[in-house]
């Protein structure tokens, strides 16, 4: 009998992107022994890792900032410009908020830290791919102490709809478009049509932004 675990087709397909290889490899030993988690390829730069997005169009992209040829965060605007769907995790050992926020504007769904557990990481990959936000305690403290700045706060120049509040609180609570169309009784077409307005009207880039403005806004709790 294979000592290796058999996948099944619902598998997690994750490109890891990292140049330095002992981190590559030691993902792929964590990765291996998770049976719902399919490693489908490596990239040791951000120009590789656009490439083999574009072959592979992996569920999950776990990427580094610092690299060559072309740095964490130019890779995830380059890929999410091709691929807006992309569901890409940052791993990195950096926790400064310059790159935290260009991370996240630039379309990060995830940020964590190289320190996290095997677990936390499997979680977030999980999390990512089910297109919830997953943050490091750490990081999230920090977007959390820089959205309550009211010097940072913003007015609405075209408010939102009663209609679109509600997506944006079922947004904070970590539902997917699929678990908002039906709860809401809309077609999944009809909730990305309200994302879109949301994060238009409000001028951010992400579900992650949005969750944390209606956090800040206490149009939604972290009790719910």
């Amino acid at each position: 009998m294979s000592d290796k675990i058999k996948r099944n087709t619902a598998s997690i397909r994750v490109l890891v992107v990292d140049d330095h290889a002992i981190i590559r490899k030691g993902l792929k030993a964590v990765l291996e022994l998770v049976p719902d988690i399919e490693l489908v390829g490596e990239a040791e730069n951000g120009k590789q890792a656009v490439k083999m997005d574009r072959e592979l169009t992996p569920d999950v992209i776990l990427m580094d900032l610092m690299m060559p040829e072309m740095d964490g965060i130019a890779c995830i605007k380059e890929i999410k410009t091709h691929r807006p769907e992309a569901n890409i995790l940052v791993l990195t050992n950096f926790a400064g908020e310059d790159m935290i926020f260009p991370a996240i504007k630039a379309g990060a769904m995830g940020y964590h830290l190289k320190d996290s557990s095997p677990e936390a990481l499997i979680d977030a990959i999980r999390q990512v791919n089910h297109g919830v936000a997953s943050l490091h305690p750490s990081i999230a403290k920090k977007v959390l102490d820089e959205l309550h700045d009211p010097e940072k706060k913003q007015l609405l120049e075209d408010p939102l709809t009663q209609r679109e509040v509600e997506i944006l609180r079922l947004i904070a609570q970590g539902h997917e478009n699929k678990a908002i169309a039906e709860q809401l009784v809309i077609s999944d077409a009809t909730v990305r049509t309200h994302v879109s307005n949301i994060l238009g009207k409000l001028h951010l880039a992400s579900r992650i932004q949005a969750a944390l403005y209606a956090l800040r806004e206490g149009l939604a709790t972290l009790d719910e």
